[in-house]
């Protein structure tokens, strides 16, 4: 599939409206993290960047305030995406970018890879990973298996009740790297508060949840045997965190098949190579930063995302901050 670009169109890096979703197990560190009024008392994700229907991101400012995403695509297409990837997924965009608060512990649970959820759901599977932002006393990350278990495993310890008691479980720390493949049983601690970047997909297995119920009274529901085609049984190595370093400008801290992610330490001025065949999702983790692109600038600070159109040049960014640089 082939678009093309319109090079006469400037099309200036793009903010959008967080979405807010209440959810049992957040909390109330997201709005004064971003800087934004509190908008609720279980505020456990925000949505950054989303094209899921439903939940589209809409331009917060600009010439094309009020815009959709998926509208922003339909009328830049290429030029917005790049061409790499408006040709690889057809038009679509392709990831998910959220910050999660867990006031609680959230469900134990996994998701389908591609083929599966296409197979069952017509959509993307969802591959994840997640960067540790803060985190309270003791906090911990629950990623993959002790041991390699069985179905027959899985399905007795689920009906007993004892299913945590075969989750690998991991200290939290802030500038932590938990990458999470499609297949890894998982789930974020009480305490955590971070980014996540994944593929654009809502896709999630229900396997374990502590018991609770939801505002009617009603158990949640639990997934058990669509989750038991999904789970890679054998998924015990390399499941825990790998810390981002604190002393290097440019680290790529996330590479796979779905998107890599890069951490910056920016201070004063950084020139940032781009590609040219994607668009760039940055997330300012904490500081100030200027971005200064060929068609406009973009002012950020502490929990803003903004997106910049596939461009072939590079950009700068002038300021003191840690950002999370994101492409497909």
């Amino acid at each position: 599939m082939s678009q093309s670009v319109n090079k006469q169109i400037k099309l200036a890096p793009i903010y959008f409206v967080p979405y807010l979703k209440e959810v049992i197990w957040g909390g109330s560190k997201i709005c004064e993290y971003k800087g934004i009024a509190k908008s609720g008392n279980q505020i456990g994700e925000s949505w950054e960047v989303s094209a899921i229907p439903g939940r589209e991101s809409i331009v917060a400012k600009g010439s094309y305030k009020g815009f959709t995403l998926p509208e922003l695509i339909d009328r830049f297409g290429a030029q917005l995406l790049g061409q790499s990837v408006y040709s690889r997924y057809n038009g679509k965009f392709p990831l998910l970018i959220k910050l999660i608060d867990a006031n609680d512990n959230l469900s134990i649970q996994v998701h389908p890879d591609d083929e599966l959820a296409m197979h069952r759901h017509g959509t993307l599977g969802k591959t994840e990973m997640w960067y540790i932002i803060s985190t309270d006393n003791n906090a911990k990350i629950y990623s993959g298996l002790k041991a390699c278990i069985t179905p027959e495993i899985y399905e007795a310890k689920v009906a007993d009740g004892t299913f945590p008691d075969v989750v690998a479980v991991h200290n939290s720390n802030p500038g932590d790297v938990f990458f999470l493949p499609a297949g890894r049983i998982h789930t974020i601690g009480t305490g955590n508060l971070l980014a996540e970047i994944q593929e654009s997909s809502d896709i999630t297995y229900r396997i374990y949840d502590y018991g609770r119920t939801d505002s009617y009274g009603k158990s949640r529901e639990l997934h058990t045997e669509m989750a038991k085609g999904a789970i890679n049984f054998t998924d015990t190595m390399g499941c825990g965190a790998q810390p981002a370093p604190k002393d290097i400008p440019d680290t790529e801290i996330a590479n796979c098949t779905h998107f890599r992610v890069r951490q910056i330490l920016a201070n004063g001025n950084t020139t940032l190579q781009t590609d040219p065949g994607s668009f760039t999702v940055i997330m300012c983790i904490n500081g100030y930063a200027s971005v200064i692109c060929p068609d406009g600038n973009a002012n950020m600070q502490q929990g803003q995302t903004v997106l910049l159109p596939a461009m072939p040049a590079p950009i700068t960014i002038n300021g003191n901050a840690t950002l999370l640089v994101t492409q497909a």
